[in-house]
């Protein structure tokens, strides 16, 4: 499964868009606009990211877990690490999203 978000967001910044960083992903699922959100575990504290899976299982939204937030920050084109990434624009990716779950 993270292989495959992983995947997903690369396939979007590329043919696609995507936000990166815990406010502007949290702001993308108060407006609805995120189609699916990828939230790094490694996040030191915890609760920067522990209201962005309750906030998006509010609102519909997948939210996938994964183990680094430097392969995170990788797949999404970024020399650092990063908390979280949502996908706004699927591009190619929407296959991938699809048979990720999302809506």
């Amino acid at each position: 499964m993270s292989e495959k978000a992983y995947e997903a967001i690369e396939l979007a910044r590329k043919t696609g868009k995507i936000i990166k960083g815990t406010n502007e992903v949290t702001k993308a699922i108060e407006k609805e606009k995120a189609k699916l959100v990828v939230v790094a575990k490694d996040v030191t504290p915890p609760e920067i990211t522990m209201h962005i899976p309750l906030l998006a299982k509010e609102k519909g939204i997948l939210v996938v877990e994964v183990p680094s937030k430097e392969e995170l920050g990788a797949a999404a084109g970024l020399k650092v690490g990063t908390a979280s990434v949502a996908i706004v624009k699927e591009g190619e990716a929407k296959d991938l999203v699809k048979g990720l779950g999302a809506k």
